[in-house]
């Protein structure tokens, strides 16, 4: 397994990657997420962690340039779910829906060379499907009980 890329953070704001021996410019670190490259951000102070904070960092800087990927009233929405009791689950939801339409790009790419038509209902089934299950699971955390087939309807 490869091991992640160490980049630090020095107090002069400076990112070092330390696989080429060089200082790194945010652009550098997208470039970095765009090739899929694993690594981890380390502030020299204190050894802390702030991979996380760095990618903020880079979402704020595409969303504000160009066509912005989060409306307003969704970045609302995100934001009053910080602290409740469904934050852990909104942040699976999320990435698992993330993991989800990654998958179906790939799956589109793979099929796009076959029958349009079959390909595409293959594509919608399994749309379905995967969302069918997604919810049931996100139901379940949430405390709701799926009905099966014997019990009544009310």
């Amino acid at each position: 397994m490869p091991s992640e890329r160490i980049i630090k953070k020095y107090p002069n704001r400076r990112l070092y990657d330390t696989e080429v021996s060089r200082y790194v410019t945010l652009a550098d670190v997208r470039a970095l997420v765009m090739q899929g490259v694993g690594f981890r951000v380390l502030d020299t102070n204190n050894d802390d962690d702030i991979t996380r904070a760095i990618l903020l960092q880079i979402m704020l800087e595409e969303e504000s340039g160009g066509e912005p990927l989060f409306t307003a009233p969704m970045l609302a929405q995100i934001i009053r779910f910080y602290g409740g009791t469904l934050q852990g689950m909104l942040s699976r939801y999320m990435e698992k829906s993330l993991d989800f339409f990654v998958k179906q790009q790939h799956q589109l790419r793979e099929t796009w060379g076959e029958n349009p038509f079959d390909a595409m209902t293959r594509l919608a089934q399994r749309n379905i499907d995967m969302w069918s299950d997604l919810q049931n699971e996100f139901l379940r955390a949430s405390g709701y009980k799926k009905r099966t087939d014997t019990e009544k309807k009310p």
